[in-house]
């Protein structure tokens, strides 16, 4: 049985720990959430990758896992490449807006993307959609907009703040467009703003297509790790542990709330 490491600034990455369950129910996970530092998203990037490699050490030597994921588009876009030059030898898996999804999807070609200012400002996500861009056979136009606080209403399950921003941004992002074509797709380029999809797609409307990134991350795990595809659904007791820098209850909490576990979490500090 294989164990997968999973690690987020805080409890975003649960929304990818949910796809690798659905994906790989039968392996053993270890989600990691550095509470005592989140959210990454206002922190500079040596913070950023200095945690990622604290962390990615940490479950490597004491958790014995047999491959990563960095389920934070922050982290990932700011720590992955020397994470990978540290770990040659073995499998990290990262996370970013899915931008090429949303394009194959898009029937206007405008997509919205919403992040943490450390993903739209990295060099990494600016390269991302200079690639999409370049490969695809028609004009694109991405709009993105930084989400300032959104991260932290969502971990703290303030629904009406969170009500609240999500409206801000999806006005500021079509404010913003500098094209006349509708947009039609908005990507969820932050692992936590899945678990506000419900209300970012009513306050976007039907006509518009959301697109998040667990699903294809945790194919992507699978394929890594040589494991073959689920033929059924396993039932029982999902094999997880739950790890926190911060305080371990919130993590707890998460996870019952948009898993259905009843796994209790325990303090790390590091």
């Amino acid at each position: 049985m294989k164990t997968i490491g999973v690690f987020d600034s805080g409890l975003g990455g649960l929304s990818v720990l949910r796809a690798l369950l659905l994906e790989m129910p039968e392996a053993r996970y270890v989600y990691l959430a550095d509470g005592a530092y989140t959210p990454y998203g206002g922190r500079s990037a040596a913070q950023v990758t200095e945690r990622a490699h604290r962390i990615t050490q940490c479950l490597r030597q004491d958790s014995a896992v047999d491959a990563l994921v960095v389920a934070c588009n922050t982290a990932t876009a700011m720590a992955i490449e020397s994470l990978r030059q540290e770990h040659p030898d073995w499998p990290i898996v990262g996370v970013e807006p899915a931008l090429k999804p949303a394009a194959a999807l898009s029937r206007s070609g405008h997509i919205g993307v919403l992040a943490t200012r450390g993903t739209v400002e990295s060099e990494r996500f600016a390269r991302l959609r200079t690639r999409v861009e370049s490969e695809s056979s028609r004009p694109l136009h991405f709009t993105t907009q930084a989400c300032e606080g959104l991260v932290d209403a969502i971990e703290h399950g303030d629904e009406a703040r969170t009500r609240a921003l999500c409206a801000r941004y999806l006005d500021a992002l079509r404010a913003s467009a500098k094209t006349s074509a509708p947009m039609d797709t908005l990507v969820l380029g932050c692992t936590h703003y899945p678990f506000a999809a419900d209300i970012l797609q009513t306050l976007s409307g039907p006509a518009v297509r959301l697109v998040e990134t667990g699903a294809p991350v945790a194919r992507r795990t699978r394929a890594v790790l040589g494991l073959p595809e689920a033929n059924a659904v396993v039932c029982g007791t999902p094999h997880i542990t739950l790890l926190s820098t911060g305080d371990p209850t919130p993590l707890a909490q998460a996870s019952a709330r948009w898993l259905g576990t009843t796994v209790g979490a325990i303090h790390v500090d590091f």
